[in-house]
């Protein structure tokens, strides 16, 4: 059994691969964190892209992905990112 571990530190991967299937751990905004929820939902949108690009796959093989947002009041604001 195989498994890859992409940008790993002491404490975990952002990476997972094993077999056919990629984990990503959660990301968080890094270059908005302070910005509007659409800027940070951007911000996460592009990691994933990246991150999942490095692992041989994209966002349109997704099988589950889970959200948490701050106050439900932001959420079309999101949505629309």
């Amino acid at each position: 059994m195989t498994i890859e571990r992409l940008h790993t530190n002491q404490r975990m991967s952002q990476v997972v691969i094993h077999r056919d299937t990629i984990y990503l751990a959660g990301q968080v905004a890094q270059g908005a964190p302070n910005g509007s929820i659409a800027a940070q939902t951007e911000d996460i949108l592009q990691n994933i892209d990246r991150l999942l690009g490095e692992a041989g796959s994209s966002k349109e093989k997704l099988l589950s992905a889970t959200i948490w947002i701050s106050d439900i009041r932001h959420f079309d604001e999101m949505n629309g990112a």
